[in-house]
């Protein structure tokens, strides 16, 4: 898996990319934990769950399905509704969900563990991506201090964090020719 950072990075990503900073004041905070909350399943390990197991690590909590639910409750929490699907909230739920199965997604680029079970509840088997440029996370804060951890982390910052923050400045620039060819258009008729 990533680590924490690389997967917050992530959400505060998906919050940059929206230009409108008024949009709501808590959205950056759910982006976050949206991003980072799949891998509260590693608590499996406290309470004696295998790794393989359903509700293991990287297991049923890091599922797309997972994600979809994952979406209509920060929606929810987001827009105090219920309504997920209005018009409104629709864009919200969409990408929560999107943050959600981000985390899934990063980890079957990483090259070691027992795999994704992407699929789950309906397929329960592990998988990884043809391409696994990602170095695994060390588990504990202990090991993020050693040469590997430093590796992991310059690793992820090539591979994650630099695209990630690419991808935001290329959004927001897209955004803003848009915005002046919209201004400019409107400006221009009779």
């Amino acid at each position: 898996m990533p680590t924490i950072f690389s997967h917050a990075a992530i959400g505060i990503a998906g919050r940059m990319s929206f230009v409108d900073r008024k949009i709501h004041p808590r959205l950056g905070t759910l982006s976050v934990i949206c991003s980072i909350l799949p891998d509260a399943d590693v608590l499996a390990f406290h309470f004696g769950i295998p790794y393989e197991h359903f509700f293991g690590h990287r297991g049923f909590f890091h599922s797309l399905f997972f994600a979809l639910l994952m979406g209509m409750l920060f929606t929810a929490i987001l827009c105090r509704s219920i309504r997920i699907f209005d018009q409104k909230n629709r864009t919200f739920f969409y990408y929560f969900t999107l943050l959600a199965a981000s985390h899934g997604i990063l980890d079957a680029f990483t090259d070691g563990g027992l795999g994704i079970a992407l699929f789950s509840p309906f397929d329960n088997y592990r998988y990884f991506f043809p391409i696994t440029p990602l170095k695994v996370s060390p588990i504990g804060w202990q090991y993020f201090i050693s040469p590997y951890g430093l590796s992991v982390l310059l690793n992820e910052l090539l591979w994650i964090i630099l695209p990630s923050c690419i991808i935001v400045v290329l959004w927001r620039f897209n955004r803003r020719i848009k915005l002046k060819q919209n201004n400019s258009t409107s400006t221009a008729k009779p």
